[in-house]
């Protein structure tokens, strides 16, 4: 006998209310990104997710249920060309207690992880081995520093922000701290005389054996991992992610070299001992709330190999 999947119905009227708020909840962060591009306009803070991720906004839009649910009616009919939907068959329907030849759909448990096989694997080494080291606390959100480091020198402006301390003072705090940051994808935007200044060489290959789960960046990138395992996840999920992603984004560039005061973002002074210990707060709650989102991740990461009755 092949395997059962454990299916459940989504009523109709439930999907059209979780559909909707989905859409909402989205919509506040991505319709004001979509006015300033159409406009040629760019925000510092508010433009990241959207231009660093690959993620697009009509992509975050789409609501999803999530691997196991059934959706029918209006919902199923949108969804029977998506990509990793299936139809369901009428044995299938008939456990459901719908009609032969009903149009119900559900994510499709077999081809998912045929497609994106390394895709699941790889989240799943990061997602396990950030969760079983011990935070780190002690960087200050000076991998922003890094990033301008002797700008001058090596002819590095940002197209419209200027630095809070100028080029000498951030030169300064970068030569008075240490710098930990064991997160790759900031290390690799240092400028080249801070990459010996760095405590730890991380790259990508060691990306797996550094990610720490006290790191602002690595607890952003939660957010990449739920939407490369769409729609096997719920759109809610993905959404908790994006919206710790979106404040911790903001925290960051507040304890950034950068002065974002007329944008609406009080710098958080990392030169300072108010500053510092104001900035290891954020980076505790912040861990807190990952630890949880990564728990929530891991456990939908399994439940795509048993979520099938063998």
């Amino acid at each position: 006998m092949p395997p059962v999947e454990l299916l459940s119905l989504l009523a109709e009227d439930s999907a059209q209310i979780r559909e909707e708020d989905h859409l909402q909840r989205v919509s506040r962060y991505a319709d004001p990104y979509l006015a300033r591009r159409s406009a040629g306009q760019k925000h510092p803070v508010e433009d990241f997710l959207f231009t660093y991720y690959t993620q697009k906004p009509g992509q975050l839009k789409r609501w999803h249920p999530g691997a196991g649910v059934v959706l029918t009616g209006g919902q199923a009919a949108a969804r029977q060309g998506w990509k990793h939907y299936r139809t369901l068959d009428d044995g299938e329907l008939a456990s459901l207690g719908l009609a032969a030849g009903s149009t119900a759909v559900t994510f499709d448990r077999a081809a998912f992880p045929a497609d994106r096989k390394e895709a699941v694997a790889f989240a799943g080494v990061i997602l396990r081995g950030t969760a079983s080291r011990p935070a780190q606390f002690g960087c200050f959100g000076l991998h922003e520093w890094a990033m301008v480091y002797r700008q001058d020198k090596f002819d590095l402006r940002h197209e419209y922000l200027q630095l809070r301390l100028g080029s000498a003072g951030t030169d300064k705090v970068v030569e008075d701290n240490k710098i930990r940051c064991t997160h790759f994808d900031a290390f690799r935007f240092y400028t080249p005389d801070a990459i010996p200044l760095n405590e730890f060489s991380p790259s990508r290959e060691s990306q797996r054996h550094m990610e720490q789960p006290g790191c602002l960046h690595a607890n952003m990138d939660l957010y990449k991992w739920a939407y490369k395992l769409l729609p096997a996840l719920s759109s809610e999920l993905v959404m908790d992610c994006f919206e710790l992603s979106w404040r911790i984004r903001a925290m960051d560039m507040q304890a950034s070299p950068y002065d974002l005061a007329e944008w609406g973002y009080p710098a958080i002074p990392i030169e300072t001992p108010q500053g510092k210990a104001s900035y290891v707060e954020y980076q505790r709650n912040f861990a807190a709330e990952a630890t949880a989102l990564r728990e929530r991740l891991a456990l939908d990461l399994g439940a795509l190999a048993d979520g099938v009755q063998k």
